[in-house]
């Protein structure tokens, strides 16, 4: 089936090009009302001083993705450094729990809380003990699942909070934008 084009096509000529003259600066509103001009092209507002930590912001799938490959590698070297050491791992689960958290964006900083406990079992593939195979091994997962929930309730109850606390604050706001 043949679609057609929804948008008529722009020939025009682009804003900012030689041949087309620059748009008059708009004005802005103070929050009582009154106007304000607007900044000037070339000017900079100062940003906080001091160094700045890093702001990723990840999607939903995104910080899935970001949660389960951290759980994992901290998994393999918690297996080569510590000899699979489940309280190890569960302590390493907290502050991946909190940068998930902390990371995703505002809109979807619902799936935090959710990604976490999938991390969690991800990762404790390469840990969990087990022989005979892969019924072996699934029995350690389910074994390091039962015996390491306190880890995972406690990472998935703080990217819970920390969730919850952003979206509050986000949807606030968005509220008073509108």
């Amino acid at each position: 089936m043949e679609q057609h084009r929804t948008r008529p096509p722009n020939n025009g000529p682009r804003r900012g090009t030689p041949s087309s003259p620059p748009l008059p600066p708009q004005e802005r509103r103070r929050p009582g009302g009154e106007r304000r001009p607007a900044r000037p092209v070339g000017e900079v507002r100062p940003g906080p001083p001091g160094p700045r930590l890093p702001n990723p912001r990840l999607t939903g799938l995104g910080s899935g993705l970001f949660c389960a490959a951290a759980m994992f590698l901290l998994g393999f070297l918690d297996q080569l450094l510590f000899g699979a050491s489940l309280t190890v791992y569960g302590v390493l689960f907290l502050p991946v729990c909190v940068l998930t958290a902390l990371w995703v964006r505002g809109g979807d900083v619902l799936t935090a809380p959710v990604v976490a406990p999938i991390a969690f079992a991800a990762g404790l593939l390469p840990v969990a003990e087990g022989g005979g195979g892969l019924l072996g091994r699934m029995m350690g997962l389910v074994t390091g699942l039962a015996t390491q929930a306190g880890w995972l309730y406690g990472g998935t109850l703080t990217a819970g909070l920390i969730a919850l606390v952003r979206r509050v604050r986000w949807v606030r706001r968005r509220r008073r934008r509108s």
